[in-house]
């Protein structure tokens, strides 16, 4: 039997077991896929006990940046941003390590039919914001983007990478939230509730915004976004599309079935919620 897994410390809320195996069920792959507690310090350890019966992995937090370390080949994209989300296993014994985030936040945007922007202002100094800045530029043709963060001291490896994209950044805390406005897009990368103090402010600075919390959901921004009209992205839609790309890359079948992976990893969450 083919094995697959998702990677990280902690691991338990990971919705990747419920995307991928619903994708198995739908593409009628009897392939099977877990999830394992690996810290940063024992994956070169776990990545040696595997057998050639494991196609691919998915890493969370906090593998992606370990795992460039550890592999053959590092795609340009994964490269560029210092994090990896994906390894392959290739038939010649290689491992191969991918992002799938950056893609995976383009298409959820082009789901609803944004392929394109001139601005945006991202909340956050974090892994995800440097995804989000690589999808903004090399996705959408963003032009100029706002970073919003907690410490402008913490920037400077945000900034070396807009440098890098060739995209305007300037950078500023949330201290001077009420001087910011005017964008396309909003990009909220921070957990939920880190943004509920401010969220009526950044709520209206874009005609869309996306949060990628998805759990707890909603978030105080989602709520004020959906009450006034703006148009609402979140976390699972990133999610389910970064998803789908691995299961195309770890089985050779595309497209991969969205609609089930999005309806399990639903389904997973309302099962957790408190009854």
């Amino acid at each position: 039997m083919v094995r697959c897994a998702v990677l990280g410390s902690p691991i338990a809320h990971s919705l990747s077991p419920a995307m991928h195996r619903a994708a198995y069920a739908e593409l009628g792959l009897d392939w099977r896929y877990d999830a394992f507690e690996v810290a940063e310090d024992e994956l070169r350890g776990f990545l040696s006990t595997l057998g050639d019966d494991v196609r691919g992995l998915s890493l969370t937090m906090p593998l992606k940046r370990v795992a460039l370390e550890l592999a053959d080949t590092v795609d340009p994209v994964a490269e560029l941003i210092g994090a990896a989300n994906t390894m392959l296993f290739e038939p010649d014994g290689s491992r191969s390590v991918h992002n799938t985030d950056v893609p995976g936040l383009v298409s959820a945007f082009a789901e609803r039919g944004i392929t394109g922007a001139d601005t945006a202002v991202v909340l956050g100094g974090g892994a995800t914001a440097a995804s989000t800045l690589a999808a903004l530029r090399g996705g959408l043709k963003v032009s100029e983007v706002t970073l919003v963060v907690r410490d402008t001291a913490k920037a400077e490896r945000l900034l070396d990478l807009a440098a890098a994209l060739d995209l305007k950044t300037s950078v500023t805390d949330f201290q001077q939230v009420e001087q910011i406005g005017g964008f396309d897009l909003c990009i909220s990368t921070l957990p939920g509730g880190a943004v509920d103090p401010w969220a009526e402010h950044f709520a209206q600075v874009a005609p869309v915004v996306f949060d990628v919390a998805y759990h707890p959901w909603p978030t105080q921004l989602a709520i004020v976004a959906h009450r006034i009209g703006t148009e609402l992205l979140n976390g699972l839609d990133l999610l389910v599309h970064q998803a789908t790309l691995q299961v195309e890359m770890m089985t050779g079948r595309s497209p991969a079935p969205l609609a089930a992976m999005r309806a399990a990893a639903r389904e997973e969450l309302d099962d957790r919620e408190p009854q």
